[in-house]
């Protein structure tokens, strides 16, 4: 199971993400870093996921139209070698064309902001949904012959509640799902047993900050015996 780390970026501060309740979050506190600047934390978390890939979710752009390029741009700058997934709330693939990020950032379009019915093969769609409301106006959730064969399944509703991975709405995506297409999981992983359970139910990558915060999971051990 690959390790994705997670941060949330509101007025160029990482901040906590609980619920998916944008207007609670507060300035993230992690032992694992000093402060919340970007680039400290996200270089903590890549170390200790044993990841070189780091999702960063723009809540900036997602809330208010407003991307914050100066640090997407410092966390390209300061951490070499490392592809991004990017949520800023693009409503279809011109806009994340128009933002004109670099090749090591790949474009995430969360079914919340989409307004458009067709995505390239190669994208990567998130199906969000907060509780039993999925948050789709585009229909996304509906229709998985239209889903790019890259998909997070986003319970908002289990990110940083620490009662782990919601594992029903996964396997009802997987049972769905187009052969080929790679599932990965977002919101509510704890530890190591969360994660096989994850894959059972037909997860291949997790989307985790809280967990590597709480030094619940570690990767760095088997990323140094492989």
């Amino acid at each position: 199971m690959d390790l994705v780390p997670v941060i949330d970026l509101q007025a160029g501060r990482v901040v906590r993400a609980v619920r998916g309740e944008r207007a609670t979050y507060r300035p993230l506190v992690t032992p694992l870093a000093e402060g919340c600047e970007p680039v400290a934390v996200a270089r903590a978390l890549l170390e200790r996921a044993a990841s070189r890939r780091l999702y960063v979710a723009d809540l900036d752009a997602i809330v208010e139209g407003r991307p914050q390029r100066e640090a997407i741009d410092a966390l390209l700058s300061a951490l070499p070698g490392i592809e991004l997934w990017l949520d800023a709330g693009f409503a279809g693939p011109q806009a994340a064309a128009l933002a004109r990020w670099p090749a090591r950032v790949t474009p995430v379009f969360g079914s919340e902001s989409l307004r458009v019915d067709a995505l390239p093969r190669e994208a990567i769609l998130s199906l969000d949904r907060r509780g039993e409301a999925l948050l789709d106006p585009a229909g996304w959730w509906r229709e998985p012959d239209r889903w790019p064969t890259t998909v997070i399944v986003m319970s908002l509703d289990a990110v940083g509640a620490g009662a782990g991975p919601d594992l029903a709405t996964l396997a009802d995506v997987r049972r769905r799902a187009p052969t080929g297409t790679r599932l990965v999981g977002a919101g509510g992983v704890r530890d190591e047993a969360d994660l096989a359970a994850a894959a059972a139910a037909g997860a291949e990558a997790w989307l985790v900050a809280s967990a590597l915060h709480a030094q619940a999971l570690d990767r760095r051990a088997n990323a140094a015996r492989a």
